[in-house]
């Protein structure tokens, strides 16, 4: 009776002992498998190529004269009030909201742009060339906004040293055109354009530069 009773020693550590093993071993295959798992998606990920690189969607889409201080312009014949006399003219700052769509699967960068802004279609009035770079997530948008300024005094000199022919066929001069756009592009009574455009983007050593133009509307 005694010998049916008895506890063979060692017995119940074996057998948790045997118990515990099989979990950890059970929970290693599992963590192993998951870093295979993982590791499989990481390498069948799309890798940017000259054959796969979709071409992003660029579109303006938004434009603003952030600050306006009206339209005037005096020489250096005037005595200012305060400063030095001078050739001086009343600014005309121009900020350009860009969308970006990345339809790629992964990430791209767009590694600078430049774009020229006309007004009346055909009277350039300033080169933006922005160097900056950002990346856009694959699958979706980003905004890039680029800011610009000139002034009646910068007008002017571009006017008479590269449009006289444009004024004349318009039967405009100089001062009438600057008066125009002034008072004109706050209010978007003025056609602005974007133009002769071109944003380089790159993904993995590959590089795509899109041309660009559209109108503000």
């Amino acid at each position: 009776m005694v010998g049916r009773g008895r506890i063979v020693p060692g017995s119940d550590l074996k057998k948790g002992g045997y118990t515990m093993n099989k979990k950890l071993v059970l929970m290693i295959m599992l963590v192993f498998g998951l870093a295979v798992a993982l590791t499989s998606c990481v390498g069948t990920q799309v890798k940017p190529t000259a054959a796969n690189f979709k071409a992003p969607k660029i579109t303006l889409a938004e434009f603003m004269v952030p600050q306006y201080d009206g339209y005037y312009y005096y020489s250096g014949k005037t005595k200012p009030t305060k400063g030095k006399a001078g050739n001086h003219g009343a600014p005309l700052p121009m900020s350009f909201l860009f969308n970006i769509e990345n339809p790629n699967p992964y990430p791209i960068q767009l590694n600078g742009f430049q774009f020229t802004v006309a007004f009346d279609k055909e009277f350039d009035v300033v080169t933006v060339n922005n160097q900056d770079a950002y990346w856009i997530p694959a699958g979706k948008t980003d905004q890039v906004r680029a800011n610009t300024l000139i002034t009646t005094r910068s007008g002017l000199l571009n006017l008479l040293v590269t449009s006289g022919f444009k004024l004349k066929a318009r039967k405009w001069s100089p001062w009438k055109a600057l008066e125009r756009w002034w008072k004109g592009v706050p209010e978007l009574s003025v056609p602005i354009t974007v133009h002769e455009g071109a944003f380089t983007f790159t993904a993995n050593g590959v590089t795509k530069v899109l041309p660009f133009e559209a109108d503000v509307k």
